[in-house]
């Protein structure tokens, strides 16, 4: 029988994007979340994972501590559950090199944004800012490089006039939400792969853009 491939989800808040993808691997034989690191104690997304029965860890930064010292720590938590796939769902760490290195190519990230536009922070906030008709998400592999992962499949929405930052963020997560659980399925068949520093589903190289059927 196929092994089922572990998945580890790494949190700080809500973990709407962790729920959806519970419901997703509830509904794929090929995957099951095994795992929930939080880097906030306080975090809903750990009572989400309590509900369906998933272990959980904390990894809290202490005060002063250094990037370095604090991936160190992070990478003892995560080695714990031998995951397959480890996927940031709002994780709101930046993780350093060597331990991204460590997992590339088995590290997702998703970001509120149509990379390459508006890597980083603030991005409702941003688009509106320069009145932008068009917004989204994208997923993307994680490299060291600050959400510059080769883009694996993205989800588009429109920007209406009258748009606050709340109704724009939340018209976002939506898409969030169907797009996330469609790439870890596509990551726990096999099908999904990143090589020479391009992702490639069904052994075909996927766009700068990420996937777009014809």
């Amino acid at each position: 029988m196929e092994s089922c491939c572990r998945i580890l989800v790494l949190i700080s808040g809500n973990g709407s994007n962790l729920q959806a993808i519970i419901d997703g691997c509830d509904e794929n034989l090929h995957a099951e979340v095994v795992g929930v690191i939080s880097d906030n104690p306080e975090a809903y997304g750990l009572t989400r994972a309590h509900r369906h029965e998933i272990d959980t860890s904390c990894v809290i930064a202490h005060q002063g501590e250094n990037r370095a010292d604090y991936d160190n720590r992070l990478n003892a938590a995560i080695e714990r559950y031998q995951p397959d796939l480890i996927v940031l769902a709002g994780f709101m760490r930046i993780l350093g090199e060597e331990l991204v290195t460590k997992y590339q190519g088995r590290m997702l990230n998703i970001h509120p944004s149509l990379l390459p536009c508006y890597p980083g922070l603030n991005t409702h906030e941003r688009v509106l800012a320069a009145k932008d008709t068009e917004h989204g998400a994208s997923v993307h592999f994680v490299i060291p490089a600050l959400d510059a992962g080769p883009v694996i499949l993205q989800a588009k929405v429109p920007v209406y006039e009258g748009d606050t930052v709340e109704i724009l963020a939340e018209r976002v997560h939506e898409q969030e939400h169907a797009i996330y659980p469609l790439v870890v399925k596509w990551f726990s068949q096999g099908r999904l792969k990143m090589h020479d520093g391009k992702a490639w589903l069904d052994n075909e190289v996927i766009g700068v853009s990420g996937y777009a059927p014809d």
